[in-house]
C-alpha cells in the first residue's frame, strides 16, 4: 500500500515543479498559444464573415439574374407580341389589297364587256342594216322590173312628198 500513498517529500517536490513549470510555461509559452488561438479564432471569424458574405452577394446576383430574365422574358414576350401585331396588320393590309385589285379587275372587266357588246350590237346593227338594203334593193328591183309597179311606186313616193 505503500505505493498507493505517495511521500509527502516528493509531493512537494513535484508540486514546486509544476509551479515552476506553470511559470515558464506562462512566461514562454501561453502567450504564443494564446495569441495563436486568437488569431486562429479571428482568421475563423472572418472566414465565416467573409462566407456570410460572399452567400450574401451570391443571393444578390441570383436577385438580379432573375430580375435580368424576367425583363428579358417580358421583352421578348413584347417582341413576339408586336411581331404578331405587325403580321396580322400585313396580312389584313394585303387581304384588303387583294379585295381591291379584284374589284378593279372586275370592274375592268365589266367595261370590257360592256364595250365587247355594244362593239357587237353595232356590228351585228351595220349588217342587219346592210343585208336590210341587200333584201330591200333585191325587193326593188324585182317590183321595179315591171312597169306598172314602178309608176305605182312613184305615185306612191309623191303623195307622200305632197302630205309633208
Amino acid at each position: 500500500m505503500d505505493l498507493l500513498i505517495p511521500d509527502t517529500g516528493l509531493f512537494i517536490l513535484q508540486t514546486v515543479a509544476f509551479i515552476i513549470l506553470l511559470i515558464v510555461l506562462g512566461k514562454f509559452a501561453w502567450k504564443p498559444i494564446l495569441s495563436g488561438l486568437k488569431e486562429r479564432e479571428q482568421t475563423i471569424e472572418s472566414a465565416l464573415l467573409a462566407a456570410e458574405q460572399a452567400k450574401k452577394d451570391m443571393q444578390a446576383l441570383q436577385a438580379d439574374n432573375e430580375k435580368l430574365l424576367a425583363e428579358a422574358r417580358a421583352e421578348r414576350d413584347s417582341i413576339l407580341k408586336e411581331a404578331m401585331d405587325v403580321a396580322n396588320s400585313i396580312k389584313e393590309e394585303a387581304k384588303e389589297e387583294t379585295g381591291k385589285i379584284t374589284a378593279k379587275m372586275l370592274e375592268d372587266a365589266k367595261a370590257t364587256i360592256e364595250n365587247e357588246k355594244r362593239a357587237a350590237l353595232a356590228e351585228v346593227k351595220t349588217q342587219v342594216a346592210a343585208l336590210s338594203l341587200e333584201i330591200t334593193e333585191k325587193v326593188i328591183r324585182k317590183q321595179l322590173s315591171e312597169k306598172k309597179a314602178q309608176e305605182a311606186l312613184v305615185d306612191e313616193y309623191v303623195k307622200d312628198l305632197n302630205l309633208n
